[in-house]
């Protein structure tokens, strides 16, 4: 597709992209919109214009808060209306090139929280994450638990703390345990980031409903960069025996910007090998990983980022498929814009670790930035940027940024 739209061939919203998100204007209300290149396409000016006027879809929709409405038309439509984009974006005599008012400037509008977050739900699917963490806490040689090569692990998370790229999160306070004295009161020592990504379901389910691994696509509408906080010290006393709970919930950060998942589609690769046999529930067939290019970088306040993690998706042991699935499986039902994240995505290497956890070694080494000072875990004034994206033959289609500074605790 060649856009008479002039793009830069490195940004993450090309032609074959065309996401969704929510956005405002000059004090406006919030509305959805698309992007190309560096402007955001204003979707209720383009509805005005009678180009989706095909697809019938009630005004309403185009001036709603959140994506809910919008992807509860479902994908037939839903797929139109980013065709229909492209075709407007390519064609020579398309009636947005004589209408200016519906591209805006990235750099002129606020984004929101793209969707409303019924539930969300956090797994632990990286088998070189879970791996690493296993062997700073328990047995090297038998650093995974046993049932993990059999399920996705998972837990439920808190979905009112999730907020959009750009929010601020202050450092939580709550209850940790020196080596050497009772529990003590205070501010978390060890916040930490979490490279993960997320999908945003598309369908509603019935409760004892159980979605397959072959029809599980039906369901997810797309997906989103997701950086899941962490504060080590707080967790570390609180998770036994029920798991994450206030180590986890003081926030998380998600991308504007949802990437349909037909937009990325032709970025998928062939999934790890996963021994022991699954259970019937969980096979599936084809591809189903998807090859997307992660990096984390840390920026103190006032001063030059430092890349300090590569990493990529694909490297995801258990798929989104087999994870709603096996989330599924006792009859749980799902609505639209509720948010399932990976976990961690780690790869083998060093360069690849997805949390400071990971890289220091639980704050057993340090990380020198850019500036020269060093990090074990994340600092107050410190921001993190995760930022994603996949290429091949030229084309690209990525997710823009999440970036999240740590704010001293209130």
């Amino acid at each position: 597709m060649n856009a008479w739209f002039e793009v830069n061939t490195q940004s993450d919203f090309s032609i074959y992209n065309i996401p969704f998100g929510i956005f405002s204007h000059d004090g406006s209300s919030p509305r959805i919109g698309s992007a190309i290149g560096d402007q955001v396409i204003d979707l209720r000016a383009v509805a005005g214009l009678g180009v989706f006027d095909a697809l019938e879809i009630n005004k309403k929709v185009w001036d709603s808060d959140f994506l809910n409405p919008f992807i509860a038309l479902g994908k037939s439509k839903t797929q139109k209306v980013r065709e229909i984009l492209q075709q407007e974006l390519t064609k020579e005599n398309s009636v947005l090139k004589n209408n200016d008012q519906v591209f805006i400037a990235m750099s002129e509008i606020e984004m929101h929280l793209p969707v409303q977050i019924g539930d969300y739900t956090d797994f632990y699917s990286s088998i070189h994450h879970a791996t690493n963490v296993g062997k700073l806490f328990r047995d090297p040689e038998n650093a995974l638990l046993p049932n993990w090569r059999h399920l996705p692990v998972g837990y439920h998370g808190r979905a009112s703390s999730i907020v959009v790229s750009g929010v601020p999160l202050h450092r939580p306070m709550g209850q940790q345990k020196p080596a050497d004295s009772n529990p003590v009161y205070g501010a978390s020592k060890l916040v930490d980031f979490e490279l993960e990504m997320g999908f945003i379901i598309g369908r509603e389910s019935k409760l004892g409903q159980r979605i397959s691994t072959e029809s599980a696509d039906e369901y997810i509408f797309g997906k989103v960069l997701f950086n899941d906080w962490s504060a080590r010290d707080i967790q570390k006393w609180e998770y036994v025996p029920l798991g994450p709970f206030l180590g986890k919930s003081f926030g998380s950060s998600v991308s504007p910007w949802v990437v349909t998942m037909e937009a990325l589609a032709p970025y998928q690769v062939p999934g790890l090998k996963q021994e022991p046999k699954v259970l019937p529930y969980l096979e599936y067939s084809g591809h189903r990983n998807i090859d997307i290019k992660l990096e984390v970088a840390i920026q103190p306040e006032n001063k030059e980022e430092t890349i300090i993690s590569r990493s990529n998706f694909k490297y995801m042991y258990w798929t989104m498929q087999q994870q709603l699935a096996h989330h599924t499986v006792n009859g749980c039902n799902v609505k639209i814009g509720d948010l399932m994240a990976s976990g961690t995505i780690s790869g083998e290497d060093q360069e690849s670790l997805g949390s400071l956890l990971e890289i220091t070694q639980a704050g057993r080494q340090s990380l020198t930035l850019t500036d020269g000072t060093e990090r074990k875990f994340v600092q107050d004034g410190d921001t993190v940027i995760l930022r994603g994206h996949c290429e091949k033959d030229g084309k690209r289609v990525g997710f823009g940024e999440v970036r999240t500074q740590i704010l001293p605790a209130l």
